[in-house]
């Protein structure tokens, strides 16, 4: 019998799931438990294709706008990124029975957009253009209040209408070190311009690109779990090749794995997106011990502790149950 090259896997800690992304999950779940199907939710909950399966499966019904959604009584959920207003605005027109899971902290760069707005300042959003966050943020405000800034080059090209009214705010799910320059480029070229008062960019973000770059170095290869479409997780692609790794790929299941790029690994490093579930980091752990014997060792970074409870009217009717049940 032949035996199994040895493999050390170093998983990343924190990775997975965060906050938002449970409250946005939970949200079409427990409306689905609540309502029964169909559960409309306008764009992907998450960008994550195992999680928009498996909802699919209960009774989750996806939609890109809200008028491929007949007149209905069932809930019309809002996805993690946010939406412009004029979705709630629509939806209220409508008398849809909207259920905001956006994640608090997009909201909170919602919020400061507008104060700086209200202030009379112009507003610059440092972020990746087509991103629905990014569209939720920019259609918070009449068309012109908001200028999206993709890259050093752009801050070198940009003209505000007066340099000293302005300010930033930035997509929550960005690379650290790339914000980081842009926001240095800004900073340079317009030294009066307003920061946010706490960064934009979340805690989970920051703390799986801190635990990558930890591993990057120690590794011969790195999986990123998560989808195409996220974000966050291409993110920790990229850290993982700036910081030493040799190789990264970002796999959705354990079958889009390249084997042939991996097959003189003696170790590997595994973290997930902030919208990819434990299950399938899993997965993925087995498909190696199936080809390595494998020895795993979490590699522990940031301890994360944040909730945030799901949207209002969820919370009565979960609290209206139980008075009646008891």
């Amino acid at each position: 019998m032949q035996t199994k090259p040895p493999l050390q896997i170093l998983l990343c800690s924190p990775r997975g799931f965060c906050a938002g992304v449970v409250r946005a999950v939970d949200t079409v779940e427990r409306a689905l438990a609540l309502y029964g199907p169909p559960v409309y939710v306008r764009h992907e909950i998450v960008h994550n294709r195992y999680v928009v399966e498996s909802l699919k499966k209960k009774g989750a019904i996806f939609v890109e706008e809200l008028d491929e959604i007949p007149d209905t009584t069932a809930p019309v959920v809002f996805s993690a990124h946010g939406v412009p207003k004029s979705v709630p605005q629509s939806a209220a027109e409508r008398n849809f029975f909207a259920l905001d899971a956006t994640c608090p902290l997009v909201s909170k760069v919602h919020r400061e957009a507008e104060v700086h707005h209200k202030r009379g300042l112009e507003i610059v959003l440092i972020g990746h253009a087509g991103h629905p966050e990014v569209e939720g943020t920019m259609g918070q405000l009449p068309p012109g209040a908001i200028t999206l800034i993709e890259t050093v080059a752009d801050v070198e090209t940009f003209t505000p209408r007066d340099p000293a009214k302005l300010a930033y705010v930035t997509q929550t799910t960005l690379s650290i070190d790339d914000c980081t320059g842009i926001i240095a480029a800004l900073q340079r070229r317009f030294p009066q311009i307003t920061a946010p008062h706490k960064e934009d960019i979340c805690y989970a973000t920051t703390n799986r690109q801190e635990a990558v770059k930890t591993v990057a170095p120690r590794v011969d290869a790195l999986i990123v779990v998560g989808s195409p479409n996220s974000s966050n997780s291409k993110r920790l692609q990229e850290v993982a090749l700036r910081n030493g790794c040799p190789h990264a790929q970002l796999v959705d299941r354990a079958a889009d794995i390249d084997w042939s790029q991996l097959g003189g690994i003696r170790t590997l490093g595994l973290t997930a997106g902030a919208s990819a579930p434990e299950v399938v980091v899993e997965e993925i752990i087995d498909a190696f011990a199936a080809r390595f014997d494998v020895a795993v060792e979490t590699v522990s970074g940031a301890t994360e502790s944040m909730f945030f409870p799901l949207p209002r009217q969820l919370r009565e009717l979960d609290k209206a149950a139980g008075t009646a049940a008891e």
